[in-house]
């Protein structure tokens, strides 16, 4: 575009989706961030300048920094925080707060219970019983559920005040942060150099302006960040959230419980694993992706009759998927992986080497550390060599600035792909900074490799800034292996999980 170097980024190999071309009177500029709202923050930024897409960027952290303070119960002195520590008091309350409340009381009386600010006690219940392992007792769940199903706040329109009339614990997390998303996205676009955004809080997304998102749609069985999505979508001035059990919830005695719960009941959601609602509005989209986990599909399919332009996937422990009348108008075909030689295949499974088990895989588990005052992203390479050091497969390479690259010294040397997909990845929300990766055990080419030993390579850098390379060799010999491996500057923490395919806890 004449000249214009935006800071064009990539989460190229991560997901094989469609990618983008843009018109040449724009850009593209792309951050990645961490700890933002609790998870990960991507942004895209569709300017004419590169000074206003930075502007922009800075617009977009400051109205979200904003109404984190004004909505948050993790943080003591937000407005929530300090009208929920003084009960049956008449307070006047932010046109924000006042809006969630009252949201919140909408929502609940539309999905029968099923969203409620309160669920947050239940919660802590099932927390409880994570920390003894001894679950919940019948008598303590519906204790649970009095408590919850009480009123707990009365809202005065006329004078925009709010009255707490219970003293149960209350989180506005259901659908919290896709207001905040959506409020953060119209200031973007007050910006007449901007001419569309992209939000994407841990899997939740605002697509605004005069842009097609290309969006995975995240497997529940098969979660990590480069695993085949279920589907992809073509989404345009919409939200797209998902809710689901597979990435937050608790361990007792060897189950794994939801972290979404039922108000009525005090039991954790079981039969849904993820719903995915696409909506133009961001607040509709994330209420009905919580209360979708906790319905029965039927009910959610009549509850979505009702309001207008709701699209939906739901996922079911058994496997079955629900989807409005309107779903497919919104896939799109997905792209080819690697084309695939069946023939070449079947070649090497002739030979004396033994060849890569298909019903196992590699999971690479990291955590990126957090540094106060810093939530950039560090640019991140991870990929697989033999034992001649010769790459065989890269997993990831996510990056923002091309020009930057060479700070990942070994995988520069090596002149890795590093071209550039701008798909999106719709899921559950993750814990911020924690990713995975899988290994299917094929090459960059599609094609299984031979059982033996591989070096699994994970590096980091920042501009100018702190570097880490962790590689660890493991024997891919058909039998399961986990390992540990030690973090460090940017790294925190990693886990390499040799197993066999479709045991995700």
């Amino acid at each position: 575009m004449n000249g214009l170097k935006l800071g064009l980024a990539s989460m190229a190999s991560v997901i094989a989706g469609p990618y983008q071309s843009l018109p040449e009177v724009q850009g593209l500029f792309i951050s990645h961030l961490e700890n933002t709202l609790g998870t990960s923050l991507d942004l895209k930024i569709v300017a004419r300048s590169y000074t206003a897409a930075r502007q922009t960027e800075k617009v977009i952290l400051a109205e979200i920094e904003r109404l984190n303070t004004i909505l948050s119960s993790y943080i003591p002195t937000s407005e929530f925080s300090r009208w929920w520590a003084f009960p049956k008091e008449t307070i006047p309350v932010s046109d924000n707060l006042w809006a969630v409340l009252n949201e919140f009381t909408e929502w609940h009386g539309k999905t029968n219970g099923a969203i409620n600010a309160a669920a947050e006690g239940i919660n802590q219940l099932w927390q409880r019983a994570a920390q003894t392992q001894i679950l919940p007792s019948e008598a303590e769940r519906l204790a649970a559920v009095l408590i919850a199903n009480q009123p707990h706040w009365i809202l005065d329109p006329a004078n925009r005040t709010a009255t707490r009339v219970s003293q149960s614990p209350l989180r506005l997390h259901s659908f919290a942060k896709s207001y905040i998303l959506e409020r953060a996205a119209e200031a973007a676009l007050k910006n007449a150099d901007v001419d569309a955004v992209v939000l994407n809080s841990g899997g939740d997304l605002v697509i605004r302006g005069n842009w097609t998102e290309s969006v995975a749609v995240t497997n529940p069985n098969d979660n990590a960040e480069n695993a085949v999505p279920l589907t992809w979508l073509a989404i345009r001035d919409r939200a797209v959230a998902t809710s689901g059990n597979y990435r937050r919830g608790v361990w007792v005695n060897n189950t794994w419980y939801s972290h979404i719960v039922d108000p009525r009941t005090a039991l954790p959601a079981q039969d849904v694993i993820s719903a995915t609602v696409v909506h133009p509005d961001a607040v509709t989209a994330g209420a009905l992706a919580t209360a979708f986990n906790v319905l029965a599909p039927f009910e959610s399919r009549k509850l979505a009759a009702t309001i207008p332009q709701t699209d939906y996937l739901i996922v079911t422990k058994e496997g079955q998927s629900f989807t409005s009348p309107g779903w497919n108008e919104l896939s799109t075909p997905a792209a080819s992986y690697t084309s695939v030689k069946t023939a070449q295949i079947l070649s090497m499974t002739n030979t004396k080497d033994k060849v890569w088990n298909a019903n196992q895989e590699l999971l690479v588990s990291f955590e990126l550390s957090q540094f106060e005052g810093r939530s950039h992203r560090p640019f991140v390479a991870v990929w697989i060599e033999d034992q001649n050091h010769v790459p065989v497969r890269q997993l990831a390479i996510w990056y923002n600035k091309p020009r930057w690259l060479p700070e990942l010294r070994t995988w520069y040397t090596i002149q890795r792909n590093a071209g550039l997909n701008t798909a999106s990845i719709a899921g559950a929300t993750r814990s911020a900074g924690n990713y995975s990766l899988v290994w299917d055990g094929k090459d960059d080419q599609g094609q299984y490799v031979k059982q033996g030993k591989y070096t699994i390579n994970i590096e980091a850098a920042r501009e100018h800034g702190t570097y880490q390379l962790i590689r660890q060799e493991m024997d891919f010999n058909g039998k399961p292996k986990q390992q540990t491996l030690n973090g460090n500057t940017e790294i925190a923490a990693a886990a390499l999980d040799y197993r066999e395919k479709g045991s995700n806890r």
